[in-house]
C-alpha cells in the first residue's frame, strides 16, 4: 500500500471517521509511542499515555484545521500528555534517581552489561536528572533530530529558548559523564 499523505488521511477521516482514524493511528502510532517512551522510559507508562493520546486525537480530529502538519499536531498532543503525566507522577511520588535506576533495563549494577549498554543506561540516567523542559527538548533534538523551528511550533516556545534549553541539557549531561 502506498504511503498516504496527510490530506488523504484527513479526507478518509471526513468520509469515514473510523477508517480514517485507524489509518492515522497505523501511520503515526509507532513514532508517537517511541517519542513518549523516551520521555518516560517505562513501557507501561508509555502505553497508558498513548491511550490518553489516542482518545484526545479521536475527540479533536474533527476540529483539526490543518494549520500545521498532522504529525506536528499529533506530536504536540503526545508531548503535552507526557508532560502532564510526568507532572502528576512527580507530585504523586517523589522518585529518587536511585529508584529510577532500578527501572532501567538491567539496572546500573549489572555485571553482565557490555559497554554500549552501560553507556546507554548512563545516558538515560543523565537525561532523567534534567528538568522536564530540558529533557523534552534534548529528546526531541537528539533522538528525534527535530529542527528547532518544528519544536517551536510543538512546544509553543521561541527557537532561542529551545536552543538555550538544549545547550544547558547537553552541558549537564556532559558534566554527569565527566564526574567519574
Amino acid at each position: 500500500m502506498a504511503k498516504q499523505t496527510d490530506e488523504d488521511l484527513l479526507n478518509t477521516f471526513k468520509s469515514d471517521p473510523y477508517k480514517g482514524f485507524d489509518l492515522i493511528v497505523s501511520t503515526y502510532q509507532e513514532r508517537l509511542y517511541w517519542h513518549v517512551r523516551k520521555m518516560v522510559i517505562d513501557h507501561d507508562d508509555a502505553n497508558d499515555i498513548m491511550q490518553n493520546v489516542l482518545v484526545k486525537i479521536w475527540k479533536g480530529l474533527a476540529n483539526f484545521r490543518a494549520e500545521s502538519a498532522l504529525f506536528t499536531w499529533l506530536y504536540k498532543i503526545a508531548t503535552n500528555e507526557t508532560l502532564t503525566f510526568l507532572k502528576q507522577k512527580k507530585n504523586k511520588f517523589s522518585t529518587s534517581i536511585t529508584e529510577l535506576e532500578g527501572q532501567l533495563p538491567g539496572g546500573t549494577d549489572s555485571e553482565s552489561l557490555i559497554s554500549g549498554d552501560e553507556i546507554q543506561i548512563r545516558l538515560q540516567l543523565a537525561i532523567q536528572r534534567l528538568p522536564e523542559k530540558q529533557r523534552t527538548v534534548f529528546n526531541m533534538r537528539y533522538f528525534e533530530e527535530m529542527k528547532y523551528e518544528k519544536m517551536s511550533r510543538i512546544l509553543s516556545t521561541s527557537e532561542g529558548a529551545l536552543k538555550a534549553s538544549y545547550h544547558h541539557a547537553v552541558k549537564k549531561i556532559e558534566a554527569y559523564f565527566s564526574r567519574d
